[in-house]
């Protein structure tokens, strides 16, 4: 039986867990849409669902255990000041995972997991960002 066996621990310590979803929730949340291996994509699902229920609410207080999840204050500002609004009168189901066949090399089954009503031109956009402002910085 699978008594109190609640969540995958993907081969990794608590801690190495912590990181792993703190990172992943924020590449999700500038990106909007990123890709991963299924278990991993099935994992992060509650936690970033909790976090745009976060942002939805938008205190003081959600915006404090907000940050303390995620490691970048970019991310938090995005996720109050873009996420919050944009799905403020969906009653959940942010977030939708779509299976995308298996690496090669070890045949991990792979996903893609993103928002339901992403921006399309969110993903690469800091590097579009980046990649403007070194190319103005040579002229």
């Amino acid at each position: 039986m699978r008594h109190a066996r609640g969540y995958r621990r993907l081969n990794r310590t608590h801690e190495h867990r912590k990181a792993l979803w703190a990172n992943m929730a924020g590449s999700l949340i500038e990106h909007e849409q990123i890709k991963t291996t299924l278990p991993k994509a099935k994992e992060l699902r509650p936690i970033i669902e909790k976090l745009i229920t976060l942002g939805k609410r938008g205190d003081l207080h959600a915006r404090r255990q907000a940050a303390s999840q995620l490691k970048q204050d970019a991310y938090v500002a995005k996720l109050f000041e873009v996420l919050g609004p944009r799905y403020k009168d969906r009653q959940g189901g942010y977030v939708r995972i779509l299976k995308a066949g298996f690496r090669y090399g070890d045949m991990a089954p792979m996903a893609i997991i993103e928002f339901v009503d992403r921006d399309p031109d969110a993903k690469g956009a800091a590097d579009k960002v980046r990649v403007a402002a070194e190319e103005a910085a040579e002229d």
